[in-house]
């Protein structure tokens, strides 16, 4: 797993978290990856579907077949590249449904797997949302594991 800012520094998140990346996005931008997981949160979202990179990492890894994933507001990021077209999705409330995206299907689950492009609705479904991840990367074996050490 490599975590990666826009720029070099330390990110600070919406709630006012400092997190500090391994690396800058340029660095990592030619290397393969099997997912890319965007964090939520505003303006950090916006951010994301502002820079061109990111954009472009989104459209390369949906092509090669691997996965995207986004929570909270970033599924905003996944529409801005073009990967929600003709899938469902899900997302914060509000963050999908205000804008236009007619060839979307917008739903509320909590999270929603569609052809590799994951989406999940915010804070309260993140542990859904990692699970999944899990599930897709590693198999419903190694989910079924994690999920059980957890009291839930």
């Amino acid at each position: 797993m490599v975590t990666a800012g826009l720029k070099d520094g330390p990110v600070k998140a919406s709630r006012g978290i400092t997190l500090v990346p391994d690396t800058t996005l340029d660095a990592v931008m030619d290397q393969a990856f099997d997912m890319m997981v965007l964090p939520g949160g505003l303006p950090g979202a916006d951010y994301l579907d502002a820079d061109p990179r990111i954009h472009e990492m989104l459209k390369r890894l949906n092509q090669q077949g691997k996965f995207t994933a986004a929570i909270c507001a970033a599924p905003k990021v996944l529409a801005g590249a073009g990967l929600l077209q003709g899938r469902r999705a899900t997302s914060y409330p509000g963050v999908l449904d205000n804008m236009d995206l007619p060839q979307v299907d917008v739903q509320l689950e909590r999270v929603i797997s569609d052809d590799r492009v994951i989406t999940s609705r915010g804070p309260g479904t993140a542990m859904d949302f990692a699970l999944e991840l899990i599930e897709q990367l590693s198999g419903r074996e190694t989910r079924d594991q994690v999920e059980q050490g957890l009291v839930r």
